[in-house]
């Protein structure tokens, strides 16, 4: 298994784990599946009112999408039908309403954001770093910036996604900019997301679900009209395939410095 799940029945919560350490956390298409499949089922446990998600190993929360994954995925010639795996490893995407806290430990970039868009709020290891890879390599970030833009100002969003590797932003400017509502002491990410968790959890479903569904609401609607341009974004922006693979790896080219 890629993805671990436990639940503790008697505060409701499940702690959902990446778990492809050797590999960055990196989302082959098995884990695509079974983070689809688990967000659907859990639209129907009354037992699990709250979820952390998390990275397994302290290297990196989630690096994206596999490059194995990449090569794996036929692509049409029509800009308007792009093939993307991580289209619904999110929780909203799958219509789950229960809250999801990101717990960031190590790195996070590219199709990593796909997770953080659509989680409710992300607490951060002081060694967490946020980067996105694409410029690097010649692609075109668009469902990766428009998610992150809606988490934080536009010109960190900007800045982040234009600077590819270049650069990372820290757990502490991710803090100050918005993107993340808490840095933890070193390896305390994952309790300290419990523990808003098991809060959340002990309040009725009903209002902590609604008031989920009413924040996500607020932006909602520029949201999906962003996302409608996306596809066809990608189709003239990017390098031709054979160039794509290497993007996934979440490797650098040359150096970059955090802020």
């Amino acid at each position: 298994m890629t993805l671990r799940t436990t639940t503790d029945k008697d505060t409701g919560v499940a702690l959902v784990t990446l778990d492809r350490p050797e590999k960055l956390n990196a989302v082959d298409l098995t884990m695509a599946e079974q983070l689809t499949s688990l967000w659907r089922r859990l639209r129907f446990d009354d037992t699990v009112r709250a979820v952390v998600v998390t990275g397994a190993g302290d290297r990196a929360f989630c690096t994206g999408l596999d490059r194995d994954a990449v090569n794996a995925v036929p692509q049409p010639d029509s800009p308007y039908s792009i093939e993307d795996p991580l289209l619904r490893v999110g929780p909203k995407s799958n219509d789950l309403w229960t809250p999801v806290i990101a717990a960031v430990n190590g790195m996070a970039c590219g199709g990593a954001f796909y997770l953080l868009g659509e989680s409710d709020f992300l607490v951060a290891d002081p060694r967490a770093t946020f980067f996105d890879p694409h410029t690097t390599y010649g692609m075109v970030s668009a469902f990766e910036s428009i998610l992150m833009a809606q988490r934080m100002p536009y010109g960190e969003a900007a800045r982040m996604a234009l600077m590819g590797t270049a650069e990372r932003m820290s757990a502490r400017r991710a803090h100050e900019v918005g993107l993340v509502s808490e840095v933890t002491e070193p390896g305390e990410s994952v309790a300290a997301a419990v523990r808003c968790a098991e809060v959340i959890a002990g309040y009725p479903p009903e209002a902590v679900q609604g008031t989920v569904r009413a924040c996500w609401s607020a932006r909602e609607a520029a949201r999906t009209h962003a996302l409608a341009y996306a596809p066809h974004l990608i189709s003239l922006g990017n390098q031709p395939a054979e160039g794509q693979g290497a993007l996934f790896t979440a490797r650098r080219r040359g150096g970059f410095r955090t802020r």
